[in-house]
């Protein structure tokens, strides 16, 4: 199959739309949205076709709430971290959607899967890490594709969510996500829009 110029556009229009929401209406995403962002995640490359991450999709709200309190407590961490003349600023960005967004994945890589027989990962064994990124940024497009906002929660401690999540030994926490209709239409990053900080420019160099 060949692409032609508006399938181009369309992808680059989808990826500069492609921003971290932290602003969610509260409706339900549909059965068929749903499968959709599933199926994007069985089309993501992967090492060896090694496939290590495993999502779970979070509805018990006694998870979430732990979730939650990890943040509250990881979040305050982080502000005490900055001086007094940024901290104001730091508290000031809303850096997690949690309350509105109607769906959260839990994400998690199998460090060491028996799938794949270790095929392209024995010497560089970080690519397992980088194939879960990759189902994610495919999750991520799809999702943008459909109208569908989604945000990365970063600010937790890997080995509390691990414990909350009760995981295997040998599974490594990913991402937190959350994933709903945005409230608002805006392809202005959060982070440009408040200040914090814009884009530099390219690190793209010729060698």
């Amino acid at each position: 199959m060949e692409f032609d110029q508006s399938a181009s556009q369309t992808l680059q229009d989808i990826m500069r739309w492609r921003r971290d929401v932290r602003h969610f209406q509260r409706t339900p995403l549909n059965d068929a949205d749903l499968e959709a962002l599933r199926a994007s995640i069985d089309l993501a490359p992967s090492v060896g076709n090694a496939r290590p991450w495993r999502i779970f999709r979070v509805q018990s709200a006694g998870l979430r709430q732990q979730v939650r309190d990890e943040f509250e407590r990881c979040n305050t961490n982080a502000a005490t971290s900055y001086a007094l003349s940024e901290r104001s600023a730091y508290m000031k960005l809303k850096l997690q959607g949690l309350d509105q967004a109607p769906e959260h994945f839990a994400v998690f890589t199998v460090t060491d899967p028996e799938e794949g027989r270790r095929l392209g990962r024995r010497t560089m064994p970080e690519t397992l890490r980088q194939s879960t990124a990759m189902a994610l940024h495919c999750m991520w497009l799809m999702a943008r594709s459909r109208n569908i906002g989604m945000g990365m929660v970063s600010i937790l401690d890997p080995n509390r969510v691990e414990v909350i999540f009760d995981v295997p030994e040998g599974w490594e926490f990913a991402a937190y996500l959350c994933v709903g209709y945005p409230e608002t239409k805006d392809d202005t990053p959060l982070l440009h829009r408040s200040g914090w900080q814009g884009n530099s420019e390219s690190r793209w160099t010729d060698v």
